[in-house]
């Protein structure tokens, strides 16, 4: 038996209850972990409220993100022995292969040995913020050196993870966020420059920052009116990587930026480069190096307990953090 933490219906964080169930010995191809921290993410807020791209069949785990150790090994996998610390990228199914829990299980593919140094908590706090942040502005929009880049809600684990991939290639990152309160936290993160949208004119401010020329590479998470704005600071053939939609108002669609400017707006899910092996063996190399030279380094607002999960999940809801959230088990 083991402890993992499921929704029976859905709702607001104290649906989250944790369960004691019997877990099957791993697959073919399947690894089984004891975990020792997990990572959380917003997808599972919307998860559990109903609201994710995902249906789960009642009762549901949960969770995208785990660390911890090999406990038991399936038939025709290899690479792996008992014992070993590794993580998990997040699944294409987070209903299918939920993480919340003292043991789970994965297919061997999904699963990475952490690099030395790297502990369980900042290991669990790796993946989809470095995955989401690389396979946006280096895998579909090719990011280059001295390129300026449009970085919303740099706050978020994903924000501040593109933010450190900016300037490992030598872009320029210009993070937007609400309100100046955390904007010398992100200067001291690595940010080039920090707009409060809620605190002046955005398309103002990013049009002193990069010129008559613009911006050429937006990654937005928030949507809403802030397309306008963001649009018309675009340069001639720039791209917008929406990865989100934290805003609760309409998103307008800009159509004379879009015209006059030849704009592409592209809907986007990591699940793009997890499904695709050439391309997550690309960003693993990117990722795993830049853990190795420092220049990658997972940010941890808080952590919290197993048993605080709904306290967790309330934090996770209150957009107070600054960086990752991670449990520990």
């Amino acid at each position: 038996m083991a402890r993992v933490v499921r929704f029976h219906r859905h709702g607001g964080p104290e649906v989250l209850r944790i369960d004691e169930v019997q877990v099957a010995p791993p697959g073919r191809g399947e690894v089984r972990i004891r975990v020792r921290a997990l990572g959380l993410n917003r997808a599972e807020a919307l998860l559990r409220a109903g609201n994710y791209i995902e249906t789960a069949t009642l009762p549901a785990g949960l969770g995208l993100e785990a660390a911890g150790l090999v406990e038991a090994i399936g038939d025709g996998v290899s690479g792996f022995a008992l014992g070993d610390a590794v993580s998990i990228v997040p699944p294409i199914s987070m209903v299918r292969w939920p993480a919340y829990g003292e043991l789970v299980t994965y297919p061997a593919e999904a699963v990475v040995k952490i690099p030395p140094g790297l502990g369980f908590e900042a290991a669990a706090a790796t993946w989809m913020q470095y995955l989401t942040a690389y396979g946006a502005l280096v895998d579909i929009a090719r990011l280059g050196r001295g390129e300026f880049v449009v970085i919303t809600a740099a706050s978020s684990s994903v924000g501040l993870a593109a933010i450190q991939i900016a300037n490992r290639i030598g872009a320029l990152p210009i993070a937007v966020t609400r309100t100046s309160a955390k904007s010398q936290a992100l200067r001291e993160a690595g940010a080039f420059h920090v707009i409060a949208s809620a605190e002046g004119d955005l398309q103002a401010g990013l049009e002193q920052i990069a010129g008559l020329n613009g911006v050429r590479v937006v990654l937005d998470a928030v949507g809403g009116p802030g397309f306008v704005p963001l649009t018309s600071a675009m340069a001639p053939g720039g791209i917008l990587i929406e990865y989100g939609g934290l805003s609760p108002e309409p998103t307008p669609f800009p159509l004379a930026s879009v015209l006059s400017k030849s704009l592409t707006l592209r809907g986007y899910l990591v699940h793009e480069i997890v499904r695709d092996p050439a391309r997550l063996a690309a960003a693993k190399t990117f990722i795993l190096d830049g853990l190795a030279t420092g220049a990658l380094r997972p940010v941890i607002a808080r952590t919290f307990r197993f048993d605080e999960i709904v306290e967790a999940h309330r934090f996770l809801e209150s957009n107070a953090q600054f960086g990752k959230i991670v449990v520990t088990v």
